[in-house]
């Protein structure tokens, strides 16, 4: 159904963590409610709104599991950890009996207590302290170790008698270092080998040149790599193929969601000033999602920086970067044609919270021809009366290729 002559094109447009709930700062309103949103509440106004769970009612969605179900999988069937993804996002090949996990640059005391999860926002001298890191050898297990945005890093290890089935050693907030403990017999190894990996990173990072100069001006070291996430990789199908023939691509800039799209078959192209954080070039994704989708039947646009501001607490920066987004869009629009246009979040990030919730997310559909609700703008109170009821994630990409046209008839 790919080559369909009258099926629509499709764009989503991701705002990572952009669901809230009311902020004092903003008077009570929520960031997206506060925000002035002009395209998005035309769009609203034109074509038709709804909520999401995207995981399932009450279920609080990772990043990783919320655009699995998204991109149309269920994420309970293809899921076996973050790592692989964040590796796959950083260009590192994680094969077949690799185990993969995500990891902080952070900052610890002399008794090994974390003081800084994020090496205090650390986003210079990654490259240089990943390099000290990668190529060690621990028994008979290479270490691999690429350095991603910011603090974020990724951790493949490679060798024989390998196991994900093991505890992470980031604590998750300031607290002592944990030792990685196996859950089944055959992930001793694994769990033996991250523990003497921590340790030797905490070594030579703390010794490193960038720390030396950090701590000369004042800032946390990024002293410690600490892991977490660990899985293999896992048996996706491709997005074509799951999809009757649907030709992908997304514009992404944080390593977790690229490195998902190109598993799943979605072409991934590097774009100029896509840094996947708050300094990103919003316009210039706006504008690669448009170029993209002359040759690709969908497209992703993915923003980082809502969920950035969601968990630093920070509803007016939060609600600030919406409006970029929505000036972005609002440069585009006009040059879309024969396109369905959705606008959704992964998952909610309340600044009250500082952290995902399984708050339900607002969705916004809007297509020429298609039908329209009594919506009057975008945001999470106004969706819940909107004519796309209430959904869940993995049902979103089936809606979207039905409204263009591009799914099957089911039965005679």
């Amino acid at each position: 159904m790919g080559d369909t002559v009258d099926a629509m094109k499709i764009l989503l447009v991701v705002c990572d963590g952009m669901a809230d709930r009311p902020a004092e700062t903003l008077k009570g309103m929520t960031p997206l409610e506060a925000a002035e949103v002009p395209n998005m509440d035309k769009l609203a106004r034109e074509g038709q709104t709804g909520l999401m769970d995207v995981i399932a009612p009450g279920i609080v969605p990772g990043s990783d599991t919320a655009h699995l179900a998204l991109l149309g999988y269920d994420p309970r069937a293809v899921y076996t950890g973050r790592g692989p993804f964040e590796a796959a996002g950083e260009g590192v090949e994680v094969r077949k009996g690799d185990v993969a996990f995500r990891c902080n640059f952070s900052t610890v005391d002399k008794g090994m207590n974390v003081t800084d999860r994020r090496a205090g926002r650390i986003s210079k001298g990654t490259r240089e302290l990943a390099a000290a890191l990668n190529g060690m050898k621990i028994e008979d297990i290479q270490v691999i170790f690429r350095e991603g945005v910011d603090h974020r890093a990724v951790l493949v290890l490679r060798g024989p008698g390998l196991s994900p089935k093991v505890t992470e050693v980031d604590p998750h907030h300031e607290g002592k270092v944990l030792v990685s403990i196996a859950l089944a017999p055959e992930a001793e190894k694994t769990a033996r080998i991250l523990n003497e990996f921590t340790r030797k990173s905490h070594e030579i990072l703390g010794k490193h040149p960038v720390n030396l100069a950090r701590a000369k001006e004042g800032k946390a070291p990024a002293n410690i790599a600490l892991a977490r996430g660990s899985g293999s990789p896992p048996e996706v199908p491709s997005f074509s193929e799951h999809h009757n023939g649907l030709n992908g691509a997304a514009i992404v800039g944080i390593s977790l969601v690229r490195g998902l799209c190109r598993l799943s078959g979605l072409e991934v192209p590097d774009v100029k000033g896509a840094t996947g954080s708050t300094d990103t070039d919003v316009k210039a994704k706006a504008k690669a999602a448009v170029a993209a989708l002359k040759t690709h039947d969908f497209v992703l646009l993915h923003y980082k920086a809502t969920d950035l501001y969601g968990h630093d607490g920070d509803a007016q920066g939060k609600s600030t970067f919406i409006e970029r987004i929505d000036s972005a869009l609002g440069d585009i629009i006009g040059s879309l044609d024969n396109t369905i246009v959705c606008i959704t979040a992964d998952h909610s990030t309340p600044c009250s919270v500082k952290d995902h919730a399984s708050d339900p997310v607002p969705l916004l559909i809007w297509g020429k021809g298609l039908r329209s609700d009594r919506t009057d703008c975008f945001s999470e109170l106004e969706a819940a009366s909107g004519g796309l009821g209430h959904i869940r994630g993995h049902e979103l990409m089936g809606m979207l290729t039905g409204l263009a046209g591009r799914n099957p008839k089911f039965g005679a």
